[in-house]
């Protein structure tokens, strides 16, 4: 029953993840098909994918936020309680039950992200599209850590991170 606890709670999470790397994907092909692209675009678009891979999917999931789901996906798991467990992707996320500097760095960046994500469905194409290249691969990147670092933790080596647990 643990492992299907942890297994839920991080799922849930990669699921929210994919869902917007599926959203965001065909805009991001339409664009790079759309012949509407000169050099500075396909220049811009090279570096901003680059750029968000490391600083998305490399340093803010595979160093941070991928190690801290998964060691709380495992805090839940021994510990669960009938709301976190039905709750169990928010909880992971750091979205309840957290510190207080967890609470406000999780709650600021799902803010910023719906803000973001409303600012740049106004962008005209091809920066619309330019912008979706780098956030999918961010994105998919930080998916990709997020299971290896599961899947490693299922195996028995669970990331060393805390898990941002306030005490009880």
């Amino acid at each position: 029953m643990k492992k299907l606890i942890a297994i839920w709670g991080t799922l849930g999470v990669v699921a929210l993840c994919t869902q917007a790397v599926i959203k965001l994907t065909p805009i991001a092909v339409d664009t790079i098909n759309s012949g509407q692209m000169n050099t500075f675009h396909w220049v811009l678009m090279v570096v901003w994918v680059v750029v968000n891979t490391y600083a998305e999917g490399y340093r803010g999931f595979h160093l941070r936020f991928s190690p801290r789901t998964v060691a709380r996906a495992f805090y839940l798991a021994e510990h669960p309680t009938p709301v976190r467990v039905a709750l169990a992707p928010l909880f992971c996320m750091g979205l309840f039950a957290a510190t207080r500097k967890v609470l406000i760095i999780s709650w600021t960046i799902f803010i910023m992200v719906i803000l973001l994500v409303m600012l740049v469905k106004t962008l005209a194409e091809p920066w619309r599209g330019i912008v979706d290249a780098g956030v999918v691969t961010g994105l998919g990147a930080g998916v990709v850590s997020l299971l290896w670092i599961f899947v490693q933790s299922l195996s028995g080596r669970p990331p060393e991170f805390d898990p941002a647990v306030p005490e009880d």
